[in-house]
């Protein structure tokens, strides 16, 4: 088996490889690329909806939501560390580049939304990091819009991989994060659970600053 960066085999994944992520569960998981790549359905609509003003979309992927949001008049930004995804998001007619969400970003402090759609909140295995740090990218008065697990779904952390035929990346740290346990860490990070959306099977959260005593 050859172990490869992350971004290699994600973008075999975006290429129509069929590719499964290791790690997170007994068994390999078929990662929903297949969902990533369709237009923004009903359900990606109610998440949208709960975006305002200027949105940065951390994670875009292949851009479905930032192309939506376009679509819509928002000034938008998609940021993905996978070259592919950025350029099938601009080839969507998305506005996106290159970037990991910790390193400098244009408009820092001036967001008014931060987007963390697909279960994104697990970046980087540190979603009390990922939360502070969005906190430094969104105005004060802005919000982090979150896609969430369901409720009894434990919160946890993994060390992943995605494999796709013989091209296994390198283990990366990855969390879940439900809808039971945002509200904790949100209030570590600064941020108060605003709004609670059931999209189907799908949950959202809108997380704002904490009011000021």
């Amino acid at each position: 088996m050859n172990e490869v960066p992350f971004t290699t085999v994600f973008t075999l994944a975006l290429q129509g490889e069929p590719t499964h992520v290791v790690g997170v569960a007994d068994e390999p998981v078929a990662l929903p690329v297949s969902e990533w790549t369709q237009p923004a359905d009903e359900h990606d609509h109610r998440l949208v909806d709960l975006c305002v003003g200027p949105t940065l979309d951390v994670g875009c992927g292949p851009g479905r939501l930032t192309a939506e949001l376009a679509e819509r008049g928002h000034v938008v930004l998609g940021i993905d560390v996978v070259r592919e995804a950025v350029g099938q998001t601009r080839e969507r007619g998305g506005a996106a580049i290159v970037r990991d969400v910790f390193d400098e970003l244009p408009g820092e402090g001036r967001w008014e939304t931060a987007l963390l759609a697909d279960g994104n909140v697990g970046i980087g295995g540190d979603p009390l990091a990922l939360l502070r740090r969005l906190t430094e990218v969104v105005d004060p008065l802005g919000r982090v819009v979150v896609e969430v697990a369901g409720p009894g779904v434990a919160a946890s952390t993994h060390w992943a991989s995605l494999q796709a035929g013989d091209q296994r990346s390198r283990p990366f740290r990855w969390s879940v994060v439900s809808v039971d346990s945002i509200g904790e860490t949100a209030a570590e990070a600064g941020l108060a659970v605003s709004c609670v959306e059931r999209i189907g099977e799908r949950w959202a959260v809108v997380l704002q600053g904490s009011p000021q005593p």
